[in-house]
């Protein structure tokens, strides 16, 4: 019986590595190249955010919204509803149950700079060549991209993360490994190239909200 399932587990392997194939530099250029070409603009989304000290994961779904290279809009729906904008001079987090929203200037070594640029090189792709290490391999109905991060910055936004790009080269799902070990999983569906309006990416508080900058700037 030992024979046997050990023969078993190594055709297993061997059928799993049959599966994938490591892609060589020019084919990862071009596929980058490909990704980037045919990037979605919007697209609906559902969220697990794994909590190591939680035993359930916590599920949001909702709406994001993009444009190259560092605009977008991410809308959450849900008994906990919240809207974050960047337009990539500022991000914005509106929090409609409380009626308040949180303010925080990117750049000039803002500490949220490494967490947008984390956002958008999921969404984005754009340069990625030059901030991370990237492992692919092609699938059997796709691709698989590892990006691990190599400055110290951004390694303090995630450790790693994982994306699956379908045949029609359109990122439909993404596995981040943030440093405490908590995982985020998400998963695109509904995904369109028509141009987004430039006022998405614009946000001004509704009247009555609450404004706060956390990082004190």
């Amino acid at each position: 019986m030992r024979t046997i399932a050990s023969a078993t587990l190594v055709f297993a392997a061997l059928l799993s590595a049959a599966k994938t194939a490591p892609l060589a530099e020019a084919e990862l250029k071009n596929l980058l190249a490909g990704v980037r070409q045919n990037r979605s603009t919007q697209a609906d989304f559902q969220e697990e955010r794994v909590i190591r000290l939680m035993k359930k994961p916590v599920v949001s779904s909702g709406r994001i919204s993009f444009q190259p290279p560092n605009k977008f809009r991410r809308e959450v729906k849900g008994n906990a509803p919240s809207v974050t904008v960047s337009d990539g001079r500022q991000l914005w987090i509106y929090y409609l149950n409380f009626k308040s929203a949180e303010r925080y200037p990117l750049g000039k070594g803002s500490p949220l700079d490494s967490t947008v640029a984390a956002i958008n090189s999921a969404l984005n792709l754009e340069n990625i060549e030059n901030t991370f290490q990237i492992n692919a391999a092609k699938m059997e109905n796709g691709y698989e991209l590892t990006l691990l991060p190599r400055t110290s910055s951004m390694k303090r936004a995630f450790q790693k993360l994982d994306l699956r790009i379908n045949d029609n080269l359109r990122v439909e799902r993404t596995d981040m490994l943030l440093p405490n070990g908590d995982r985020i999983v998400t998963t695109y569906s509904n995904q369109t190239r028509a141009p987004v309006p430039a006022s998405t990416f614009d946000f001004k508080p509704p009247p009555g909200t609450e404004v706060t900058t956390p990082l004190g700037q």
